[in-house]
């Protein structure tokens, strides 16, 4: 490996152990606020949103918003699935099922 690949590696090391390890150093004493534990709450839902949405939006690098994207299709679907049963397992299976039927990978 060469020296520049090394330190970015290094460095980016030192910034996230900088930044986790002086959260802890000031909240040990008093712990975590009630108000940041309940903004704390929403933050995988954000990343998650952050991730999937651009996913379904934007299948082929240009905004489709039709019934020909099965991606969109499949994730509405599936969404409403998640807020009805609140059961992970059956979200995926009927997301992915959307998505196998409107390929035509079922036949």
């Amino acid at each position: 490996m060469n020296f520049k690949l090394i330190s970015i590696i290094t460095g980016m090391a030192l910034a996230t152990f900088i930044t986790r390890i002086g959260s802890q150093v000031i909240f040990t004493s008093t712990g975590t606020p009630d108000w940041m534990e309940k903004w704390l709450k929403h933050v995988p839902t954000a990343f998650l949103t952050a991730l999937i949405i651009p996913a379904i939006l934007l299948p082929k690098g240009y905004l489709d918003i039709s019934f020909n994207n099965s991606y969109l299709l499949a994730g509405i679907i599936a969404a409403f699935t998640a807020y009805k049963t609140k059961n992970v397992l059956a979200t995926i299976i009927i997301g992915m099922a959307i998505m196998m039927l409107s390929n035509n990978m079922i036949l």
